[in-house]
């Protein structure tokens, strides 16, 4: 798609993934020289690989039954038996690195991301709404949400709700280079967003951030996503968000219920144990968010939509 002299932008609303993630697949090193298999014939599928890669490097879980229903409407009109086994190496051919999972103290780390969903009207017009969601490490206990924008206003305010759904606060939060987060390096050290770190401060947590490009130090995170798309979000009627956001919890509360494929032991449980070491949580105090605006010449002063 790039060969077709389309921007990072346009590409990204095409396959429905960031343009962070966009960035990454073209800035990833040796993509231009992979190997095709080995088989020189044609197949249909060759003009979506760049697609099915960039789905998978955002989300290395997708599954090929989801590859397959997002390229029907791209045009794809092969059987799904070939997406399966392109999808199948391509997951291969990642899984060849392998890493050491880490697993930390009760009570020490969550991690947080946003993702985005996206709803077809009736009329065909397309509707975004994002999803927080954070989980303890420790527990895997998740909470999620839907909201309507993913600036900060409404990211601290989701962490406060989380807070009070855990009933405390975790020692730090991992979380990747979202705007909202990170700024950058300044002298060697991360430099992050001035009101997170206040807020941060207020409530008792050390923000850190994960190293670029590696995806796997959030994993614990990453794959709720995938969770929450599958199980919940496929199939899903959606009608308006706070029915939706009702449904969730619901759904999370009967899968805190459940056996974790990797603790082996049920969430809930887990969580009990967790849960004293967590940072004593009190009732949330209101946040005040700073903004500088332009006063025109008819005095009036614009508020962004978060403060209306």
């Amino acid at each position: 798609m790039k060969r077709q002299g389309l921007s990072q932008r346009e590409i990204a609303r095409k396959l429905g993934i960031s343009r962070n993630t966009v960035k990454k697949y073209l800035d990833a090193p040796g993509l231009e020289e992979r190997k095709q298999g080995g088989c020189s014939r044609k197949s249909q599928l060759d003009v979506f690989r760049g697609n099915i890669e960039a789905w998978l490097m955002e989300d290395i879980q997708y599954k090929a039954t989801w590859v397959y229903d997002r390229l029907r409407p791209m045009g794809f009109g092969g059987i799904y038996e070939i997406v399966k086994r392109v999808v199948q190496g391509i997951k291969a051919e990642r899984q060849q690195i392998a890493y050491m999972r880490f697993e930390t103290e009760p009570g020490f780390q969550a991690q947080v991301d946003f993702g985005e969903f996206q709803i077809e009207e009736a009329s065909g017009v397309i509707l975004k709404i994002y999803l927080f969601a954070m989980i303890l490490g420790y527990s895997r206990r998740i909470y999620a949400e839907f909201v309507e924008r993913c600036d900060l206003p409404t990211f601290l305010d989701c962490h406060i709700r989380a807070f009070g759904h855990f009933g405390g606060v975790p020692q730090e939060i991992l979380y990747d280079r979202m705007k909202n987060v990170f700024i950058g390096k300044i002298a060697g050290k991360n430099k992050f967003n001035d009101t997170l770190t206040g807020f941060a401060i207020h409530y008792g947590f050390r923000p850190v951030v994960a190293p670029a490009y590696a995806a796997w130090v959030k994993g614990k995170i990453e794959r709720p996503y995938s969770f929450i798309r599958e199980g919940f979000w496929r199939g899903y009627g959606f009608t308006c968000r706070e029915t939706a956001n009702s449904d969730l919890g619901k759904w999370l509360q009967i899968k805190d219920l459940r056996v974790h494929g990797t603790t082996h032991e049920v969430v809930l449980e887990r969580f009990d144990r967790e849960c004293p070491w967590s940072r004593y949580w009190t009732e949330s105090i209101p946040c005040i968010y700073w903004a500088t605006r332009s006063i025109g010449r008819d005095l009036i002063v614009p508020l962004a939509p978060c403060l209306r």
